[in-house]
């Protein structure tokens, strides 16, 4: 069950409208890794968890915070947009330096679709889908996804962050900047808690991972002019997952001969001798 507090988790006031600067942070809202794909995520992650106990309810907990942050920036975006013509003439711009970047520089669907308001979409109106979130029903390997989640919204926020002077969205953005830090530290965390727990490296149980082929399980292969990649902490030593160390293999061989091509379909190859237009 959900219940909705008026109140946002913190406060969302631009000092001016910005219809420009509204499209941009539109990517905070329905981007790839915007507010409403961790929302979804952590969500269906929690929902997806069949352990009832504190990683659901972390889970449960982080994603709903999500939520939160997609309200707040959807109100900023509204008053960001406050005042944005709902059309213009080319006189009225020739006059109005301000209007023809508004006109020439806003969200176009931010007048049309939405009345001045937030649209479920990116900084380019691409529709944000639930393709991009991954809820795979294994703890270890969401929270790995989580944690790298984090950091792309981490870096997309300062990025936007640069691209304003005002106060308002900026302390906005100063909270949301701290909120991803400790959502990237506790997804962090909370992997470190499922490994001193005991769950294995590897986030396939043992009991229906087959058997690999351990001669190419640990090696790098270098498929690049020189060998730059050999000065890595991957090319020599323990391995992260305890189970041996790495190689570096500097000038691999093909496992597996050229390939001969499959017999064609005359039907569906015209050039093919004995097709509809081969000889």
């Amino acid at each position: 069950m959900f219940y909705h507090y008026k109140g946002l988790q913190f406060e969302a006031s631009p000092e001016r409208p910005d219809p420009v600067f509204a499209m941009k942070l539109q990517e905070l809202i329905g981007g790839h890794w915007g507010e409403m794909t961790v929302a979804m995520q952590y969500l269906f992650q929690g929902w997806n968890c069949r352990i009832p106990g504190k990683y659901k309810d972390l889970l449960l907990d982080v994603g709903t915070e999500e939520l939160a942050h997609v309200e707040m920036l959807s109100t900023m975006v509204a008053k960001l947009l406050e005042g944005a013509p709902a059309e213009a003439t080319a006189r009225a711009c020739e006059d109005d330096p301000m209007l023809a970047a508004i006109v020439g520089g806003m969200n176009p669907q931010h007048s049309i679709v939405s009345g001045g308001g937030p649209v479920l979409a990116d900084s380019a109106g691409t529709p944000w889908s639930g393709k991009w979130i991954v809820a795979s029903g294994n703890l270890l390997a969401d929270f790995r996804v989580n944690a790298a989640a984090e950091g792309q919204s981490k870096l997309q926020a300062a990025r936007v962050f640069n691209m304003t002077d005002d106060p308002g969205v900026k302390e906005m953005l100063r909270f949301n900047l701290a909120r991803d830090t400790a959502h990237q530290n506790i997804w962090l965390a909370a992997i470190e808690e499922l490994k001193d727990e005991g769950l294995e490296y590897d986030p396939v149980p043992a009991g229906i991972l087959p058997e690999e082929n351990k001669e190419h399980d640990h090696t790098l292969w270098n498929l690049s002019a020189g060998g730059d990649s050999a000065q890595g902490r991957w090319a020599t030593g323990q391995r992260p997952d305890g189970r041996g160390s790495f190689e570096y293999l500097d000038s691999p061989e093909p496992l597996a001969p050229e390939p001969t091509p499959p017999t064609a379909d005359p039907y569906l190859y015209a050039t093919v001798p004995g097709g509809p237009n081969g000889s």
